[in-house]
């Protein structure tokens, strides 16, 4: 087929979806939820949202204009914009299991093992496992505090890193700092798994890549997709972002793919139950011949395993970062923090996870940088 013929067959297609879409019966009964008018054929209120103002502003002028619930048409789906705390807390708690699930979208097909990440799979069967299985067994309060050890000697090793650093007169960049720190405290919990300064410089190293790797999966995950709103285009690929997910996603699972070898090689030639990190737990948890929802046990625990990296890294040190910029930038906040500090842990003293219950003005502080800055500005469906 020469192109000619190729771009004449693409413009009857969409000559014969505008017509159908005109001609496409209109409910008779009044939709009773705002929608704001421009609804074009095809792509719906997409061009509204175009251009360099983060859409989250976008969404807020919307909602000034129609109230706080309204509902959008992005391409084929129809979308219900939530900007009241009220309004949600009737959708997550009264009509929760309603609202439970979601449209696939092209980020957990080609990068969550086929929607095998929990914050993507739809609400049945295998996310009431998975996420019993996540609370349960790896996100409790007895196992977090079996492995505090591994918090506090990665924050140990931070503190002192930073305090040679200073001693040198060396400049530091907080944030890239922060990023390690939490990539090797998630990779000891998850994995155990440790790298220094020169493992992540060097190229090819398995932090180095698997680090990029989330980032780049992180960062395709929040652009927009045309196959998202109009799935029958996903053939075309247009902007080129399922082949940086495919390609992305092969990545990722590689380096998954060696640290479970290493996990499964171990509990053979150990012949009994060793937990510690989070694959071992969910190794000894699910049976070989584990199947949920057409999802194998090794599917499971590595697409378990990607989105506890993908969900737990980047957003925690980009919060302390605004936390420690925004004490600088205000002295008597910063001021306050510390004479709270002293007055319940000392000057002399390390802080421990169990003071943070009586440092109410430090809760504070975090409470507010997150309202300030959230990590994401639109919350998704839980």
């Amino acid at each position: 087929m020469d192109l000619y013929t190729y771009l004449q067959s693409i413009a009857i297609l969409l000559l014969l979806l505008c017509t159908f879409s005109r001609r496409a019966p209109k409910n008779s009964k009044k939709n009773c939820i705002p929608e704001p008018s421009g609804s074009l054929p095809l792509i719906g209120h997409l061009h509204l949202l175009g251009g360099k103002e983060p859409i989250c502003k976008k969404l807020a002028t919307i909602a000034d204009k129609h109230g706080p619930l309204y509902s959008l048409k992005l391409g084929t789906h129809r979308l219900l914009v939530v900007s009241s705390w009220e309004i949600a807390k009737d959708c997550f708690k009264d009509n929760d299991r309603t609202l439970a699930t979601r449209a696939s979208i092209a980020a957990g097909r080609h990068m969550g093992y086929n929607n095998a990440i929990m914050a993507l799979a739809p609400y049945g069967e295998y996310w009431r496992n998975i996420r019993k299985i996540a609370t349960v067994e790896l996100l409790s309060s007895h196992r977090l505090e079996k492995l505090k050890h591994i918090r506090f000697s990665e924050m140990d090793s931070f503190i002192k890193e930073l305090y040679g650093l200073s001693r040198n007169g060396a400049k530091v960049t907080i944030n890239e700092a922060l990023e390690r720190l939490t990539f090797n405290i998630n990779l000891r919990l998850f994995v155990g798994k440790r790298f220094s300064g020169c493992d992540y410089e060097e190229v090819n190293s398995e932090p180095w890549r698997y680090e990029k790797a989330i980032k780049r999966a992180l960062h395709l995950s929040g652009i927009f997709v045309l196959a998202d709103a109009v799935p029958y285009l996903e053939w075309l690929d247009i902007q080129g972002h399922v082949r940086s997910m495919k390609r992305t996603a092969k990545e990722l699972d590689s380096v998954l793919s060696v640290w479970l070898e290493e996990h499964l090689k171990k509990k053979k030639a150990n012949q009994g139950i060793s937990e510690n990190d989070f694959m071992d737990v969910m190794l000894n948890h699910l049976p070989e011949d584990t199947v949920i929802s057409g999802h194998n046990r090794d599917t499971i625990v590595k697409a378990t395993t990607l989105i506890l990296s993908l969900t737990g890294g980047e957003s925690t040190s980009v919060t302390v970062t605004w936390v420690l910029s925004l004490l600088l930038n205000h002295p008597k906040i910063l001021m306050a923090a510390q004479q709270e500090l002293d007055h319940h842990v000392g000057k002399q003293t390390w802080v421990e996870e169990s003071d943070i219950k009586n440092l109410k003005y430090l809760q504070a502080i975090v409470k507010e940088t997150l309202r300030l800055y959230p990590p994401g500005p639109i919350t998704g469906i839980r």
